[in-house]
Formats: structure tokens, sequence, C-alpha cells
């Protein structure tokens, strides 16, 4: 055990279609109701947030579409499923403020990232509205510009 490297603090995975698809209006951090084997899938950086969402139900929140794949060397008297459904720990105020913005026309709450938080796994939660076509378009042309921009800063100083 004292052999054992420490698990660098930080992100374990991260939803970047979430940030282009949507509009982050509030972000919260849940706890996440995690088995055993899952826990060292994710230590060793197997999970995948692609299409995961959160789904709000009977006064709970659970994750849905996240893809934790199980180690070879996990449990063998356990049948992992790497897409279950996993329960989500927020207050009730918190609760209360996603339950009322999803019942609005266009705001979804998806999962943004999980990551460690002293020795907790956290997941970042985030209340968005659903971008159009053209506002991807607009965003995209954004940051090409900002990107061209901070070249051209960069290489005037070198061309001096």
């Amino acid at each position: 055990m004292a052999n054992q490297k420490k698990h660098p603090t930080g992100t374990i995975a991260q939803n970047k279609k979430a940030r282009h698809d949507y509009f982050i209006e509030h972000r919260f951090e849940a706890g996440l109701v995690l088995a055993g084997w899952e826990v060292k899938s994710l230590r060793a950086g197997k999970a995948q947030l692609v299409d995961s969402y959160v789904l709000l139900k009977d006064g709970e929140a659970w994750l849905l579409g996240s893809h934790i794949t199980p180690l070879t060397t996990a449990s063998t008297h356990v049948i992992a499923d790497p897409v279950r459904t996993r329960k989500l720990l927020l207050n009730q105020r918190e609760l209360a403020k996603l339950f009322a913005a999803v019942q609005q026309k266009g705001y979804a709450c998806v999962c943004l990232s999980l990551y460690w938080s002293k020795h907790l796994i956290k997941c970042e939660i985030a209340l968005g509205k659903g971008k159009k076509e053209y506002d991807k378009r607009d965003t995209e042309r954004e940051r090409d510009s900002n990107r061209e921009l901070h070249r051209a800063v960069r290489n005037k100083g070198k061309e001096e």
C-alpha cells in the first residue's frame, strides 16, 4: 500500500459535448452513489460522459447515460453494469431549483464533469438551455477569431 501513487486531484472525465450543445446557466456540485468497482474504475480514469444527462423524478436526481468501464481485476462475484442509473446527492433547495427550471421549455439538466473533491467523487451538473445550430456556429466563429487574435499578438513580439 505504501508504494501506491496518490491520485492527482482534479478531473476524471468531462462532457465537452454538453458545453457545445447548451448555454450553461447554473452549475451544481452533486455527490454520487457508487459501488466499489466503480470507484476503482474511476481511479483508473475509465469513465465517459458523452451522452449523459440528469433525470429528475420523485424528488430525486439520477444520472443516466454515463459509462464507467469495469476493470478486469474488479470483483468476480458482482455483475458489473457499466451504464447503470446512478443516484445524485443534492440538498432539497438545489433539487427544488432544478425541478422548477426543467419544467420550463428548452431547459435541460446535464452532467459536465466528474472530479475528485478530497477523497470523494463529485459530479458537476449544469442547468442549460439548448443551443440552436446558428448559435453553435456563432460560438465557433467567435472562438476562431479569438484564437487568431492571440496568435497575431504572440507573433508580433517575435517579428521585432
